[in-house]
């Protein structure tokens, strides 16, 4: 039995079809949403809070594999404090619970921003850590201080990789997480920066993930990324994919202030999320690159999927799915 936290987001869901598919059994584990359009016989799905210590120990009997996805991912200052909770506290939880009921492995979902990804003079690694000097999110330092939780569950003799995926593109919620570039585009929104990072297939994250379980790799970490483009890029080929007009009008850095003060200002009002903040202005502004060539060295045989095949085939589901 293998237990999956997160199984209803964007990369939860992915790993539980490829998991399924592969005639596994699965216990997806989700906090508020089960997984809709989930009909197989090897599924358990089970609503459990990585904050319920007690159901989390319910959860983990008979497991053998855990691949621990659930996390929150924002960059809204206000969210701060709930963010820190579930992806520091959430983690030594289902480290601890892992550790108690003698789980074989573990793999877990870190993200680039747990390196320190604000580095343009140099390429970014799996040696290098968050600081405040190489790093501008809150999100950053909560996914490097989960990774620690990690690490001291394999210094108590977990098994465990972590896996440090670029942005994930695929058909989830556009109106949520990654997935809302391409909602973004298809509305034909008109700004781009000549900024860069690393993008990836989720079924390739998914793939990854399976590989190095299945492996007797433990305690390493791995950069996942397909390829370094600028957003610009991405979004022309995301505009090309939908037949939409490509963002035309270039972001300078006072541009981004501005937008990012009247957005603190509308999410005062309105008490939705801002659409820039501080920290996505100044991810958006950087010119990083990132070295995935140690998971390579590990998985010689595994291949990325080329970033225009994978935004080909997300537009096409997407369009799909919203019948578009």
């Amino acid at each position: 039995m293998i237990l999956v936290t997160g199984g209803a987001g964007l990369l939860g869901k992915e790993l539980i079809t490829q998991l399924l598919a592969q005639g596994k059994k699965v216990r997806a584990l989700y906090n508020k949403t089960p997984l809709a359009n989930f009909y197989n016989e090897n599924l358990q799905q089970v609503q459990c809070d990585i904050l319920d210590v007690v159901g989390l120990e319910e959860a983990m009997k008979d497991i053998e594999a855990v691949y621990h996805c659930a996390a929150i991912v924002t960059f809204n200052p206000k969210r701060k404090y709930e963010m820190f909770k579930i992806n520091i506290e959430g983690t030594a939880n289902v480290v601890n619970a892992a550790l108690d009921a003698g789980v074989k492995k573990m793999v877990h979902v870190s993200s680039v921003s747990a390196l320190g990804r604000i580095r343009e003079k140099e390429p970014i690694t799996e040696l290098m850590n968050w600081t405040e000097e190489t790093s501008n999110s809150h999100y950053g330092q909560s996914k490097y201080l989960a990774e620690l939780e990690v690490w001291r569950g394999i210094g108590e003799g977990l098994h465990a990789v972590m896996v440090n995926p670029v942005v994930i593109l695929g058909a989830g919620d556009w109106n949520s997480s990654s997935s809302k570039l391409f909602k973004n585009v298809y509305e034909e929104f008109p700004w781009y920066t000549e900024g860069t990072t690393g993008f990836v297939d989720v079924r390739d994250v998914a793939t990854a993930m399976i590989q190095l379980m299945e492996s007797d790799i433990t305690g390493q970490r791995f950069i996942l990324s397909a390829e370094t483009k600028t957003f610009k890029e991405v979004f022309e080929l995301m505009a090309k994919a939908f037949d939409k007009k490509p963002p035309h009008k270039k972001v300078t850095p006072l541009i981004a202030q501005v937008v990012r003060r009247m957005e603190a200002v509308k999410s005062w009002f309105s008490g939705k999320e801002p659409l820039v903040t501080k920290e996505t202005a100044r991810t958006a502004m950087a010119k990083v690159q990132f070295d995935n060539s140690k998971l390579k060295k590990f998985l010689p045989g595994f291949q990325y999927r080329p970033l225009e095949e994978t935004i080909a085939d997300t537009c096409a589901a997407l369009k799909q799915q919203h019948h578009l």
